[in-house]
């Protein structure tokens, strides 16, 4: 892969820890001078029950995408997802951290994100780019996250309790030694010609 910067899926089930291991990912990153940016998906909890979604760019605006109460947007289980305000949050955060350079961090492509038509062109279109990109991805199955899962130049890593609180570490490492972070990062496009697969980090 060298040449390439990563493309790296996160792969579990729900609760599992994926929002967990791209939180502490950006203070493992941060601490080595590497740029980070993009945006991360938390329950909102009342009353000690799960409610809602809220998204939230890193250093940015955040705001609720999914509530039970709702009753309009598309529906997602029991909840209904607020597209625009997704999209408010999601599409900036997501230009923002491509400009800064450095990685950029999607949490997560679930059945709420992939409501939104634009989000899907957006992160598309990202992966077609020589970024360093690290999202978090469901494990149902899903046209658009099932294509993703298959493409050549993305790696498929699954997160379990045995290596989630190893993982941040691990990938940070693993983003530093492809030079992920560097200046010039990005302004070569690449073609897809090697293939990446799915890593499993125990």
């Amino acid at each position: 892969m060298e040449g390439r910067a990563p493309k790296l899926l996160l792969e579990g089930r729900p609760g599992i820890g994926k929002t967990t291991v791209i939180r502490r990912l950006v203070a493992e990153l941060r601490e080595v001078g590497v740029p980070v940016g993009g945006f991360t998906t938390r329950e909102l909890r009342e009353r000690g029950e799960r409610r809602g979604f809220v998204a939230e760019e890193i250093d940015g605006p955040q705001a609720l995408i999914a509530h039970v109460d709702w009753s309009t947007g598309p529906a997602v289980s029991r909840y209904h997802v607020d597209v625009e305000a997704l999209e408010r949050i999601a599409l900036p955060a997501m230009r923002r951290a491509e400009r800064r350079g450095g990685v950029i961090l999607i949490d997560e492509l679930g059945r709420m994100e992939l409501a939104s038509d634009a989000f899907v062109r957006a992160v598309l279109a990202l992966l077609d780019r020589n970024r360093a990109v690290v999202a978090s991805v469901h494990s149902r199955s899903h046209p658009v996250t099932d294509a993703l899962k298959r493409r050549e130049d993305v790696e498929v890593i699954e997160v379990s309790r045995g290596n989630r609180d190893d993982l941040p570490g691990r990938l940070s490492s693993l983003l530093r030694g492809s030079g992920a972070g560097r200046p010039d990062r990005g302004r070569r496009e690449r073609s897809n010609a090697d293939g990446a697969g799915r890593r499993a980090i125990p």
